[in-house]
């Protein structure tokens, strides 16, 4: 994405604050004018100033009270600018990190599996923070530079039009060096930016796995890993800080050629009377001001080259295909019965994984999936979840499609205990009514009892108002998914899919889970993911999957009785 890609874009969200926008401009020009206003006055209160014992000091006083006056008004309107400019920079950063954040909610499972979460939050919290430094910067500074310098051009015009084209003249070499030294700042910059997502994402890897990497000594593997992105960070941010460092200097040389021509110029103008004395001393005083934004807008070029290059990976993100809704139509009445037709899903198209897979579920089956792993277990889920979409084939949910129905409407109807736990930050009560925010207290108790979990959360410090931190905080692996059990318990949709979903209990603890979801799953349409196949003896079905295969289909018994994979599986399990 180019630069002027970018900045078209940040301009819609500009958009929506154009009242300010307008403001800022209008009091941005008062400023300029009041500032530019004040060396016109100094040079009428030098011309008062003929020789000695011939001051005219009523003048002179009446100008010092005027340029008072003007200091304070201009005071008064940098400061509202100020305001105003605060308010569009964050609302604008605002905005676009909701935008990247909902479009995080909406992005397809296959985008979150192919990027390291490192990244993705690297680029909502750090790259949003750069943007909304340079955004400021750049109406502060830039944008009432850039008035100052035309506002200058038209007062130097005013007093003496030979003067103004001697540094109209030199003024196109510092606009030259500024771009010259920007371009290759604006790549060293955008190449930082995802250097540091990079080293975000490995900073949290090895925070979020800290225990398996001391288990498994990989401490000097992990630093040398971080060194190695270190050492890039450094040679990319140390060649855009040398860029961006020689701007200021070589604007200031600039000027400073700007100001020594007008001074040599201006003197022997004024020698021959072409200008006075005083209106000299104002035009040097209009050429420091003309030359003084070129200094601070080289100053603001490396955080606005920096803020370019956040802004292009966020705006990439938000940019990102989501999740397409091609119909509007729900699915309200749901039987249970699902039918899966010549269904064909692979995550690479040159690695086959699922191929013409058929299955046929009706309502209130038990329908267990084993298998080793890799073998598309867990895939099927996502395919029956719609997280992903079939490549070939189709999936029809009582009686419908699953694309001519909405995702929303479709996994309203699933309930979903996975080996992942996941808990929010809040009280236990509020983790357990996720999917029923209205439940009362005695049915979140009794969901609770049911999964055998209101044990363990009487004895926590607030019982059910207990706040728990971040992904559960203190608690272990299985009380965190008695939790989850009881959130399903809780709501009880017509179809269940567990996963592993005993994998974190204890077998005592896992025989009351499975009382549990026998009842749960009386009459209900049941996918039950299992390496213990000790849990799925009562299964209806049993699917044995291997390479995207079903190799077998049959009841426990069955299975047996044909001595092929499932035996062998099963045996296994009882060496």
């Amino acid at each position: 994405m180019s630069q002027r890609e970018i900045l078209r874009k940040v301009l819609r969200y500009i958009k929506h604050y154009w009242l300010y926008l307008i403001l800022s401009i209008v009091l941005a020009l008062g400023t300029v004018a009041a500032t530019l206003y004040i060396p016109i006055l100094t040079g009428d209160a030098v011309d008062y100033i003929v020789a000695k014992g011939q001051v005219d000091f009523d003048s002179i006083l009446s100008i010092c009270k005027e340029i008072a006056l003007l200091i304070g008004v201009t005071m008064i309107m940098q400061w509202i600018m100020n305001v105003c400019n605060n308010k569009i920079s964050f609302g604008v950063v605002k905005e676009i990190r909701e935008d990247a954040f909902a479009k995080i909610e909406k992005l397809p499972l296959r985008y979150i599996d192919s990027h390291s979460y490192g990244e993705v939050v690297s680029r909502v919290i750090a790259d949003a923070d750069q943007f909304s430094d340079g955004l400021l910067m750049g109406f502060t500074q830039l944008f009432t530079g850039v008035i100052t310098i035309l506002g200058t051009l038209g007062f130097m015009l005013s007093v003496s039009v030979p003067i103004t084209v001697v540094v109209v003249l030199i003024t196109p070499l510092s606009l030259f060096v500024a771009s010259f030294i920007a371009k290759r700042t604006y790549r060293m910059f955008q190449i930082q930016s995802e250097t540091r997502g990079e080293q975000t994402a490995l900073i949290e890897e090895m925070i979020g796995n800290q225990k398996t990497v001391q288990a498994y000594g990989r401490e000097k593997k992990v630093l040398k890993e971080f060194d190695e992105i270190n050492i890039r960070l450094q040679k990319c941010s140390l060649r855009g800080i040398f860029f961006s460092s020689i701007t200021n200097p070589s604007t200031r040389f600039i000027n400073s050629l700007v100001y020594a021509a007008v001074g040599v110029f201006g003197s022997i103008y004024a020698i021959h009377g072409g200008i006075t004395v005083g209106k000299l001393s104002c035009f040097l005083s209009y050429a420091n001001q003309y030359t003084k934004p070129f200094n601070e807008i080289s100053g603001v070029v490396t955080e606005l080259q920096n803020a370019i290059a956040c802004a292009g990976r966020l705006l990439e993100l938000i940019e990102e295909p989501g999740e397409v809704e091609e119909t509007v139509e729900t699915l309200d009445e749901v039987d249970g019965s699902i039918s899966l037709q010549d269904v064909c899903f692979s995550y690479d198209p040159k690695k086959k994984l699922i191929e013409d897979f058929t299955l046929d579920v009706k309502p209130g089956q038990r329908i267990a999936i084993v298998g080793p792993t890799g073998c598309g277990k867990t895939t099927l889920i996502n395919l029956l979840m719609r997280f992903y979409d079939v490549d070939k084939g189709k999936i029809v949910i009582s009686g419908k499609e699953y694309k001519n129905v909405t995702r929303e409407s479709l996994r309203k109807n699933y309930g979903m205990v996975l080996q992942e736990t996941w808990l929010k930050r809040g009280s236990v009560a509020e983790n357990i009514a996720m999917g029923r925010p209205e439940a009362t207290r005695e049915e979140i108790i009794q969901a609770a009892k049911e999964s055998h979990a209101h044990a363990f959360i009487k004895k926590l410090p607030k019982g059910y108002d207990t706040v728990l931190g971040e992904d559960g905080g203190s608690l272990s692996a299985g009380q965190k998914q008695l939790l989850c059990i009881a959130r399903v318990m809780l709501c009880l949709p017509p179809m269940l899919i567990l996963d592993e979903a005993t994998s974190s209990i204890d077998t005592r603890t896992e025989m009351k889970i499975q009382e549990a979801f026998e009842t749960m799953m009386k009459g209900r349409t049941s996918f039950v993911v299992a390496h213990r196949l000790s849990t799925i003896l009562r299964a209806d079905k049993i699917l044995v999957m291997k390479d995207g295969m079903v190799l077998e289909q049959g009841n426990h018994e069955e299975l047996l009785a044909k001595g092929g994979f499932y035996k062998e599986l099963y045996m296994s399990q009882w060496k």
